[in-house]
């Protein structure tokens, strides 16, 4: 073994360029491997993972007095902690703490159930301080958020005001305000909960039995974590689909190009193989000379590329589900580096281990044959059709490179195509990304909104009421179009859940929702209503069904006449025209900050200078630019995704691409010296190298689009109906004739790029010397 570790270090110094591709071919591959894998182990019931992070509890179990009897046969508890439910009013604090508010008397947010992680502010320890319980928003923006939320106060009529110190985040969403126990048994508790965890609550049947245990005195509901599960499953599998696809991609990627790199570089060193078995290594000897060789920087690219890719994993994973309910922490389990570091090496040797054997079975003469040049006659009929034809001879003699080395090319091909079908996929992911985006946030209808202060947040408060809020923004030079928003719960009849109706006054056609039309019509009259498709589905209802809406005791019968894809502000599930409301509630006491505005500004107006007018023209107004472009968490998870995907998979295949031609170059030295030596030029050796691999980029571009665009098709709808929602044709239909073309142009590209340094390298080969050697 000791001339077999002399022979190996020997061969990967001497072949610094071999020794440097494996190392970097490895390294990209094995990132790839390790984000690919990270993604898919994410996307493997993420929900469990980030609750068994927190500590969630299985079953939150609430009781009528405050002092109730505890469970013994948990794994855990927490509790019990004292809490009753404060009626906020729509003006009684941040319009994240108004409704029904469950407040909890917690002493600190840790314990060993439901670990409540804070991101912003402090604990509530002090009397009247209460911690919101708020979805962290993306990492940099907490600021934005916490100097806009704490220090305000929550007040409800004959309670003392709360002012919010801190902004907590749980899971298992087992309160909406967190307040110290002497607070809350200020307040006046109702009751208390009682936080379990379980070994076993996998199953409903498993969390039904562990239930059953729990002591029944004044017990008064429980709830189980699974029903959370599912109310949650909705965001996260919107986003899974694409991760399992560029996840499979990836491996499979990486899989071709690690084998295609290591064959090639056996197979490059048969002369090698033979030289060793002319000087006395054992065939033994030989094959653990070449595991050798190619495993050392095969393992030195795999730690590092395991730490590129882990590094790249993060950004990528908290990207993917930003505002899915996970608070912002989804990890990877530590089989994923551990996968990467061992798993690429493996592969390395397996891929080793076939043409390494089949040197171990050759002579040495036969060895050094086989090494020293592509079997005769291989692609010997293809050549000599391609010479009788009109082409230039360079090209000719390229297209003919790629059957010397049938399995070579294949595997060189497979990575070019599926580097196609990776970008082919990625683009139209990305462009129905940010049309979804564009939609959603009908950023090409409305380019402002504005709302009145509210007065509880502590600032200036409009004097106005509602219609003259409207008829000062019409009065305004640059106001094209204003609509008003009102937005609702009412009760349906016959369903159990109420349901968001946005209340619309004005131009209401103008602001981008009946462009999200994907059955139907847009309403006409008061009687009509526009469904978002999440609120059909969750109905059990069609377009042309009829619902009644009840609000204190009055009743309006409605028909559905369209669905859209989704609804508005909070995406909620219906519209109904302004007169529904006034003849549905017509004693309401509406106030104005309830009323948002959306306002699409003359063409060419500064927005920023329409916002200050609107400020100048009444100070308790409110007013900020509509979201543009990629403005939404999930558009930008996609776009984010696909790109950092295409990029890597795009730059193994071209590694993959140069291996290839710097392997063809080697074995060729002698025909290329001799065709120099006959006329052609450097500028046509490099033509005809390029010409070889372009034309696998070429072949691989129009194999790949039509599968990427399947991808696309089959894939899209799979995340529509995870997230509930039937998505418009526009969606679909996002290539056009230019965009095919420079997708199918990305694999041609890919392989020139690939190509370009062995084909420089291969015109500067001196004559004399490649002749002479030979």
């Amino acid at each position: 073994m000791t001339a077999v570790w002399r022979a190996a270090r020997a061969a990967v110094r001497r072949r610094k360029l071999q020794t440097f591709v494996i190392a970097v071919v490895a390294l990209f591959s094995t990132a790839t491997v390790v984000v690919a894998l990270g993604l898919l182990d994410a996307s493997s019931a993420p929900f469990d993972r980030a609750f068994a992070q927190q500590r969630g509890p299985h079953v939150v179990a609430t009781y009528a007095t405050a002092d109730p009897p505890v469970a013994s046969g948990a794994e855990a508890v927490a509790g019990p902690f004292e809490q009753l439910v404060l009626d906020v009013p729509a003006d009684g604090g941040p319009v994240w703490a108004t409704g029904p508010r469950t407040v909890v008397g917690r002493a600190d947010p840790g314990g060993p159930v439901d670990q409540v992680r804070m991101w912003a502010g402090r604990w509530a320890t002090g009397p009247d301080e209460v911690v919101l319980a708020n979805e962290p928003p993306p990492r940099g923006q907490e600021h934005f958020f916490a100097d806009e939320i704490l220090g305000k106060t929550v007040a409800v009529p004959g309670k003392p005001p709360l002012t919010i110190v801190g902004l907590a985040y749980s899971l298992g969403h087992t309160a909406d305000l967190w307040a110290s126990p002497a607070t809350v048994k200020a307040l006046g508790p109702t009751g208390a909960q009682v936080l379990y965890r379980f070994r076993a609550a996998g199953t409903q049947a498993e969390v039904d039995a562990a239930v059953a245990g729990l002591p029944h005195d004044g017990l008064v509901a429980t709830r189980s974590y699974l029903t959370l599960k599912a109310a949650v499953a909705a965001g996260p599998g919107t986003i899974l689909p694409f991760l399992v696809v560029f996840g499979v991609l990836g491996l499979v990627v990486a899989t071709l190009i690690v084998a295609n790199v290591v064959s090639g570089a056996v197979i490059s060193g048969f002369r090698h193989i033979g030289v060793l078995k002319a000087l006395g290594f054992t065939p033994r000897q030989v094959v653990w000379v070449y595991l050798t060789m190619v495993t050392l920087p095969a393992t030195v690219g795999a730690v590092l590329g395991t730490a590129l890719g882990t590094v790249a994993a993060q950004p990528l994973l908290r990207n993917a589900f930003l505002g899915l309910g996970f608070g912002g922490e989804v990890s990877t389990g530590a089989w994923v580096p551990l996968t990467g570091v061992l798993g690429v090496p493996a592969l390395v040797v397996l891929t080793a281990l076939v043409p390494a054997l089949r040197a171990h079975r050759l002579s040495a003469a036969e060895a050094i044959s086989a090494g020293s040049a592509p079997k005769p006659g291989r692609g010997l009929r293809v050549q000599r059709a391609l010479a009788g034809s009109r082409l230039p001879r360079p090209v000719s003699l390229g297209l003919g490179l790629p059957f010397a080395r049938p399995g070579r090319t294949g595997l060189t091909m497979a990575a070019l195509l599926l580097g196609v079908v990776t970008v082919t996929f990625a683009s139209g992911l990305t462009t129905s990304a940010i049309r979804y985006g564009k939609a959603t946030n009908r950023a090409d209808a409305v380019q402002a909104q504005v709302r009145p202060n509210n007065p509880s947040l502590g600032d200036r408060a409009s004097q106005r009421t509602d219609a003259q809020v409207e008829s000062l923004l019409r009065g305004l030079p640059d106001t094209v179009y204003v609509t008003a928003d009102l937005s609702l719960q009412l009760a349906a009849a016959g369903h159990p859940d109420p349901l968001q109706v946005d209340f619309l006054r004005g131009d209401a056609t103008t602001i981008g929702y009946r462009e999200l039309l994907t059955e139907g019509r847009w309403m006409t009259g008061p009687g009509e209503v526009v469904a978002s498709s999440a609120a059909l589905h969750d109905l059990g209802a069609r377009v042309g069904d009829r619902l009644e809406l009840t609000y204190d005791g009055r009743r309006a019968p409605v028909t559905i006449v369209g669905k859209v894809m989704e609804a508005g502000i909070g995406h909620g599930d219906l519209f109904a025209d302004w007169s529904a409301f006034t003849a549905l509630a017509p004693d309401y006491r509406l106030v104005n900050h309830e009323v948002m505005y959306f306002v699409r500004i003359a063409p060419g107006t500064s927005v920023d200078a329409y916002l200050a007018e609107v400020r100048a023209a009444d100070p308790g107004l409110h007013a900020w630019p509509a979201v543009q472009g990629l403005g939404d968490s999930f558009t930008v998870s996609v776009v984010t995704i696909s790109v950092a995907f295409s990029v890597m998979i795009g730059v193994v295949a071209a590694l993959s691409v140069f291996n290839t031609a710097l392997l063809n170059v080697r074995e060729r030295r002698r025909d290329l010296g001799m065709l120099k030596s006959i006329g052609m030029t450097p500028r046509q050796v490099v033509g005809m190298t390029l010409t070889s691999m372009a034309a696998l980029g070429a072949l691989g571009g129009l194999v790949g689009i039509p599968i990427g665009i399947a991808a696309h098709r089959l894939i899209l709808p799979m995340a529509g109906r995870a997230a509930k929602i039937d998505l418009p044709i526009s969606l679909f239909h996002v290539w056009h004739p230019s965009t095919l073309l420079a997708t199918a142009l990305s694999g041609v590209a890919i392989a020139v790029l690939g190509a370009l340094l062995p084909s420089r390298a291969a015109a500067r080969l001196p004559i004399a010397e490649v002749l002479h050697n030979e």
